[in-house]
């Protein structure tokens, strides 16, 4: 027994005794399982796309609030919080590499799609909200972890980490209740002749009282007392006392919302100049134990980061990024500094902490320049064998926020992901297929591998689980028939959820769209989603845009459903998104050359202005076509202005549909015209031949065989985004808009980028030819 008190009252806290310069023969295993995605809910964001070089795709923002998470309970505690990382906005961090070379990334909210990528925007950002515990309305039971993730499992690389982290796994004799009581008892003797130190020692004594026994002393009054004591000397500590004092709320798994942890964050706050780097490291792991934000010592801890900058090894930037990535936010002129020591040091950094590097950039949405990114990625990507699934799932995340396509990452990655699937969470596995369908990165070997295993973790997935999933599958265009379980697995795991939707509403329009995507349409979830009070509900954020998510799946309900008597929007909504939409293709692709040149000949060709309409023939897909008519004997015959925009009424088919030219005003363009006879000086001149040649109308030889309507086509100057990388596979709306103009009577004549790109470097004939030959061979 002797034995058992000189434990408790002399080692203190074993990680503490590293501050006092014998952290290095310490041997902690560090590791406190924690869900990978102990990060915060909040979600989804808008998508736009870039033009530029391989870095297109759509950029995820997330949102955390805290993150309190029982130290005794892993299990229990995981799933207090509905939260993931991928949900984090920040609009006041520096803008990234590709948002500055990327006129058409993503914002902060379920963003009109640019032109650059009309793929949906999804609603992956939230304003902060609190925490929800993570229990279906349905089961009345959390969630359970699927695959238990250590997510502090880099501290077992170095044993420097010991003075600058708390090892939640290392635990000295419990304390029994009735030792705790006689502790109470002494100190209410006590009473105020305590010193700081014997405040100290009673509350790092009373933080080994087992965890069932907590609450008995969170609700004794003779602890209240002797917290009010603790207060009373906070000034009186020393630097190392308050350390320990503030374990032993850890410990104890104090509330983070308790009112005595604001009053030790602000004296902490106040004494950050004067700590070590490593007491200013481990105050900030102690707050994320606590699950309180401590934004306060947060913004102090930064402040002085930059007094310490030369003495920051590897473990102390590997821990500093790991804090910045738990507080979810990295002060703009930190960020150099820290690009800076990563490429210093980033050879010497081993696999997991390289894991951890990509996390806590990802989940404090840090803009790092693309050379960084990259080379983070190369040196992953050197021992990617010895990376941990969660270090991988990391690794992904990273590129995913920084829309950097690594090639030789993700060829890796059809071998790594088949072989680690069958043991990997539903969390790990959704960021797998986001991050490919992110990067437009499509892999059958990947696909197949995660629709094999996330059937049978439904009954561990979120509502966002299934529903990015369901994005993911649906926008690289992964057929049911590629995996016949996948899709309505997860569509059941949506019914068992929904009455989730009625807080994330959000969840639900991710979901139905990636089902849209790939003609999947269950009508009792799209029933709920375009229920009058569904909608109301949807349209009550102000933090998301989820208008445009609403029409798109209206719309492809009204094409592809044609028999649907459910609910729909109501006209006036229809016409006010349309008219939102309109409004940004304006400003966008419209404003594209390729576009304008593309126009501009094809009423040469075809014979003037009024025989080609620039305009949204679906406005619910988000894009533009340039439509062209003809009669039956292949003459090209005016466009009808009344027609510019057509909106699905809410009872029509796919072939009725309702004018509305409300919102219409159809800018004129510049036309290009030919200098002397010719365009882009390649040496061929237009003669008057020529140019009545390509015009001429095509006889009633080439005219569609049999035809008595006007042939309608739909003209299309697709974006890089509109596929998936090195690929011609379109990508899910981009499908989807395909196979509705079709369904609305359209033939569809693409500009492939690679043919129509070059031409317009070419002379002006060649173009008509080239259009000449587009627009005939396919009527």
């Amino acid at each position: 027994m002797a034995a058992c008190v000189l434990c408790r009252r002399v080692p203190r806290i074993p990680y503490l005794q590293g501050l006092r310069k014998n952290f290095a023969q310490a041997q902690h295993f560090y590791g406190k399982p924690e869900d990978e995605t102990n990060e915060q809910k909040g979600e989804n964001g808008a998508f736009q796309q870039k033009e530029a070089g391989l870095q297109e795709g759509y950029r995820l923002f997330y949102n955390p609030s805290s993150y309190h998470k029982s130290v005794w309970n892993s299990a229990t505690s995981q799933s207090q919080t509905d939260n993931d990382e991928d949900e984090h906005c920040l609009s006041t961090l520096a803008p990234s590499f590709w948002q500055q070379s990327n006129h058409y990334s993503v914002s902060c909210s379920r963003h009109l799609s640019s032109s650059k990528n009309t793929l949906l925007d999804l609603a992956f950002n939230k304003g902060p909200e609190p925490e929800m515990p993570s229990v279906s309305p349905y089961h009345g039971k959390p969630f359970m972890p699927d695959v238990p993730v250590d997510a502090r499992a880099f501290h077992k690389c170095r044993p420097e980490y010991a003075s600058m982290t708390v090892d939640l796994t290392q635990r000295s004799h419990p304390l029994e209740w009735d030792e705790a009581l006689q502790l109470l008892q002494k100190a209410a003797a006590l009473r105020g002749s305590m010193k700081p130190s014997d405040v100290c020692q009673f509350l790092v004594d009373l933080s080994h009282l087992r965890p069932d026994r907590t609450s008995l002393l969170m609700s004794d009054q003779r602890f209240a007392m002797f917290l009010r004591y603790s207060v009373e000397n906070l000034g009186l500590f020393t630097d190392l006392q308050l350390l320990e004092v503030l374990q032993s709320f850890v410990w104890l798994d104090m509330p983070s919302s308790h009112t005595v942890l604001e009053l030790y964050e602000t004296e902490l706050s106040r004494r950050t100049n004067q700590m070590t780097l490593q007491q200013l490291l481990l105050a900030a792991d102690l707050w994320r134990c606590t699950g309180k934000q401590a934004q306060q010592f947060l913004q102090h801890l930064f402040d002085s980061v930059h007094s310490c900058l030369g003495q920051m090894g590897v473990p102390e930037l590997v821990q500093l990024l790991y804090i910045i990535g738990e507080g979810r936010q990295c002060p703009a002129d930190l960020i150099h500094p820290v690009q800076q020591l990563l490429m210093h040091h980033l050879q010497q950094l081993y696999p997991e902490e390289v894991g951890v590097v990509c996390l806590g950039l990802f989940k404090s949405q840090t803009s790092i320049s693309q050379k960084v990114v990259t080379n983070i990625v190369d040196k992953a990507h050197s021992f990617v064998n010895e990376m941990s699934d969660f270090a991988v799932v990391n690794v992904l995340k990273l590129l995913r926020f920084s829309y950097l396509y690594h090639r030789a990452w993700m060829e890796a990655m059809t071998q790594e992901i088949p072989r680690r699937a069958p043991k990997m969470g539903v969390k790990g596995l959704m960021h797998v297929a986001l991050s490919c369908s992110a990067t437009h990165y499509r892999s059958d070997d990947i696909l197949i591998a995660v629709a094999e295993r996330v059937p049978s973790l439904v009954p561990h997935c979120r509502s966002k689980d299934s529903c990015k999933l369901l994005w993911a599958f649906g926008s690289l265009q992964f057929l049911p028939v590629q995996s016949p379980s996948l899709y309505p697995s997860l569509t059941e795991a949506l019914r068992q959820r929904k009455a989730e939707f009625q807080r994330y509403p959000e969840h639900l329009l991710t979901g139905l769209l990636g089902l849209a995507f790939v003609s999947q349409f269950p009508e009792d979830l799209i029933a709920l989603a375009l229920s009058p009070d569904f909608v109301r509900l949807a349209l009550k954020s102000k933090q998301l845009e989820l208008k445009k998510d609403l029409f798109t799946l209206d719309g492809a309900v009204a094409l592809e459903l044609p028999q649907w008597t459910g609910p729909r929007l109501s006209c006036k909504l229809k016409e006010e998104v349309t008219e939102l939409l309109w409004k940004f293709v304006q400003s966008d692709v419209c404003k594209k050359l390729e576009v304008q040149e593309a126009e501009s000949a094809l009423q040469d060709l075809l014979g003037g202005e009024k025989f080609v309409c620039k305009r949204m023939i679906l406005p619910h897909t988000r894009s533009i076509d340039l439509e062209v008519h003809f009669d039956s004997t292949g003459k090209p015959i005016p466009v009808n202005p009344a027609s510019h925009v057509t909106t699905l009424s809410p009872e029509n088919s796919a072939s009725k549909f309702t004018s509305n030219q409300g919102w219409v005003k159809p800018t004129s363009l510049h036309r290009v015209q030919p200098d002397e006879g010719r365009l882009f000086t390649t040496g061929i001149h237009l003669t008057n031949d020529m140019i009545e040649s390509l015009t001429k109308h095509s006889s009633s030889g080439s005219s569609p065989q049999g035809s008595k309507e006007t042939v309608k086509l739909a003209i299309q100057v697709p974006s890089k985004n509109h596929y998936c990388i090195y690929s011609q596979q379109l990508l899910g709306l981009h499908a989807m808009k395909r196979k509705h103009l079709k369904l609305a009577g359209y033939r569809v004549v693409e500009l492939s980028r690679h043919e129509w790109l070059p031409m317009l470097r070419k002379s002006r004939i060649e173009k008509l030819a080239y259009l000449h030959s587009r627009i005939y061979d396919c009527l």
